[in-house]
């Protein structure tokens, strides 16, 4: 008895084979994704707070060099530098982008046709009988022409989140920077606290020395002494309060240039020379163009939109054009006779008939993650605006509560000696001379405080204005 089986088949004559080829590479211009284009964004004519704002700096000082150098610090300039290539944070970002390019390379590679070749041979046989020999030889190929911009649109994003990378790593970057230069103004503050109270302690020394010898001879009480010693050990306090924040800013800066803190010192400078440079603004609609993390959001809509075209081509068949050329034989040497040789060229079409609504639910999906892009790249680009605002206004407070600071310091120390001319003469308390020099410490420290701020100010705007670092990076 014999059994039949029987098989459903779809035979391609030549003519019919090469017809659908040529069709499949004329259906390669069609693109199942929507065109791309940037969402909209509010884009005021000019900043609220930037009236009168008159930069002394040219427009294009951001773009000439680092923007650290504005600040005219040569021990900034060697640390900030040194976050290029040792910080941890800058390193990963680097990674990052090292791996985005790679995967876009990757999925270039789906464009092109894949040829494979195999090379084996295998000896078997029936027991007794002896043993046979055969060698195989195969050259194959496959390639998936890209009918409806599946693969373009997988390149497209691919290309998207690499450049999304690469404005993080500005991003990255600006903010090491940013962090850095902040704790360095920090601890040239603190310096310049630390040595205003090494010299009101010495004063105070030689107070409270002056006071016992009144109280020795009869011309002070003794609550003058305490109140003396109860000051100096304040001020000493005080001191050794600036001295743990020093450490910890100086710990901070270096990490950030790639150091342990144990290996890095922070000298401090024979003189507090506080430079704070003019930026220049511009309009609200450079930050599109300047900020890496406006950048990051708009790329991130881009490759959400080739997301949907990926999507979007699974409602149309898979085509796959497959061949492959071979020879076999007992002998290595019939490898290579013309007349073993076997061809076989295939081309595929496979659809999906039904799914219960994963394709369009895919699409659906696609649409919304488009949809969130778009909100986040527009709230980015309104929190960069109102970034910027903020900056401005405290660049410019900060700047009058300086000159006003400076008056009150000038004029508590006015009344600090007063009062100290007084109380020799015998016309006050000691209480009131506590007091006077209290007041004029604060005014003094606040005068530095403020001129810190400044700077700290100075460098939140340029942060805020995106650095040094424009789109075109992304080229």
């Amino acid at each position: 008895m014999t059994s039949m089986r029987t098989a459903s088949t779809f035979t391609f004559t030549s003519a019919s084979t090469i017809a659908l080829v040529v069709a499949a590479g004329l259906l390669g211009g069609c693109a199942a994704g929507p065109a791309y284009q940037r969402p909209t964004t509010p884009e005021p004519a000019a900043f609220k707070e930037a009236e009168g704002w008159v930069p002394a700096a040219p427009a294009d000082a951001l773009e000439r060099g680092p923007w650290w150098q504005l600040f005219d610090d040569q021990v900034l300039n060697v640390l900030a530098a040194g976050v290029e290539v040792s910080n941890q944070n800058v390193a990963v970002a680097v990674a990052n982008y090292a791996q985005a390019r790679a995967l876009v390379q990757q999925q270039r590679a789906a464009l092109f046709p894949g040829v494979s070749l195999g090379l084996g041979g295998e000896r078997g046989g029936v027991r007794g009988e002896g043993a046979d020999t055969a060698y195989r030889l195969n050259l194959g190929g496959s390639w998936e022409p890209d009918v409806w911009g599946r693969l373009r649109a997988g390149v497209t994003g691919a290309q998207a989140n690499a450049e999304a990378t690469a404005a993080d790593l500005a991003s990255a970057r600006l903010s090491a920077q940013g962090e850095l230069a902040a704790n360095y103004f920090a601890v040239r503050a603190l310096d310049a606290q630390r040595a205003l109270l090494a010299r009101t302690i010495a004063g105070y020394e030689r107070e409270l020395q002056i006071t016992q010898n009144r109280f020795n001879v009869g011309l002070a009480a003794r609550t003058d002494v305490l109140q003396a010693e109860t000051q100096l050990a304040n001020a000493r306090n005080d001191a050794l309060g600036l001295n743990r924040q020093r450490a910890q800013f100086e710990h901070a800066i270096a990490v950030l240039v790639g150091r342990a803190p144990a290996d890095f010192t922070l000298a401090p400078l024979p003189e507090w020379r506080v430079h704070v440079p003019s930026i220049p603004v511009g309009v609200p609609a450079t930050l599109l163009q300047r900020r890496p993390d406006i950048a990051a959001a708009e790329r991130d809509v881009a490759a959400a939109n080739a997301d949907i075209g990926i999507a979007r081509s699974a409602y149309f068949p898979n085509i796959g054009l497959s061949g492959s050329l071979g020879t076999g034989g007992s002998r290595v040497s019939d490898l290579f006779s013309v007349s073993n040789a076997v061809w076989s060229f295939g081309l595929s079409a496979a659809q999906s008939v039904f799914n219960a609504g994963a394709t369009r639910a895919g699409v659906a999906g696609a649409e919304a993650r488009h949809q969130a892009a778009v909100a986040r790249y527009r709230q980015t680009v309104l929190n960069a605006f109102a970034d910027v605002e903020n900056q401005l206004t405290a660049v410019r407070v900060l700047e009058q509560q300086q000159e006003l600071r400076r008056v009150a310091s000038e004029a508590a120390d006015k009344v600090e000696q007063q009062i100290m001319n007084r109380y020799r003469a015998g016309q006050v308390g000691y209480s009131e001379v506590v007091q006077a020099q209290a007041t004029a410490l604060n005014a003094r420290r606040s005068l530095v405080q403020v001129q810190a701020d400044r700077q700290t100010a100075a460098v939140a705007l340029i942060q805020a204005l995106g650095g040094g670092w424009r789109v075109s990076a992304l080229d």
